[in-house]
């Protein structure tokens, strides 16, 4: 199994938001360094080798019709689940797999535009092709649609992803200004991107989310993140 990964460049970029939720203040100067993103969220056929490799238990929506395609992303994995998965990830392929941070992320999102609400500019998501055609029952199977500016696709869309982070809401207040990791501890873990199942389908770059990890939602899954 090869996963398909592209370079998001290094670089400082504003990270936040002064118009979205509180949690998203204050902006602020990050400096990421350079890494690998996996191009598509991780889809079903992707996590099947996980399953048959390690004989771990299967996501509970694993049998749903409006979720087992093979190239939707994987639904209902706890945070421990996809930590997993990239363990088991660098088990077989020698590689350095892991859950990107929040500021990776965002970074990535972004596609190298500053200042802007979506990975494609400020148009409303509704200005998407197919847009009220998409995401009636369940994610949409990946790659579909145009890539963002550093080469990924569904990103802000489809299904929340995991993020490596912990999660408090007042974290930049105290956010290093290079390569911030989050929170040492806590009781939720991070999440980012927009789901299929909410009203507001497409998030924007600076949204933040969280649950607790251990936790199976069928609009959450995750995209993997590998270093140099």
């Amino acid at each position: 199994m090869q996963t398909e990964l592209v370079h998001i460049p290094g670089g400082w970029f504003s990270m936040g938001s002064d118009s979205g939720q509180d949690n998203e203040r204050p902006v602020h100067r990050v400096w990421v360094n350079d890494f690998f993103f996996a191009a598509r969220q991780v889809t079903n056929l992707d996590y099947s080798h996980f399953l048959r490799a390690t004989e771990a238990s299967a996501p509970p929506f694993w049998q749903v019709p409006n979720f087992n395609h093979p190239e939707q992303p994987v639904v209902g994995v706890s945070w421990n689940e996809a930590a997993s998965y990239c363990h088991w990830l660098n088990r077989s392929s020698g590689g350095r797999f892991r859950l990107p941070t929040e500021a990776e992320w965002e970074r990535a999102a972004r596609g190298g535009a500053e200042n802007k609400l979506y990975p494609w500019g400020d148009a409303p998501p509704q200005s998407l092709p197919d847009y009220e055609k998409r995401w009636k029952q369940g994610p949409a199977p990946g790659g579909q649609y145009a890539p963002n500016g550093f080469g990924l696709y569904d990103i802000c869309e489809n299904v929340h992803e995991w993020c490596g982070d912990w999660y408090h809401a007042d974290y930049y207040a105290v956010s290093p200004e290079r390569n911030p990791t989050g929170p040492v501890q806590g009781a939720r873990r991070a999440s980012r991107g927009g789901s299929w199942r909410h009203q507001i389908k497409v998030s924007r770059c600076a949204a933040r989310s969280s649950i607790p990890p251990e936790f199976h939602y069928a609009d959450y899954g995750f995209r993997v993140a590998c270093d140099r």
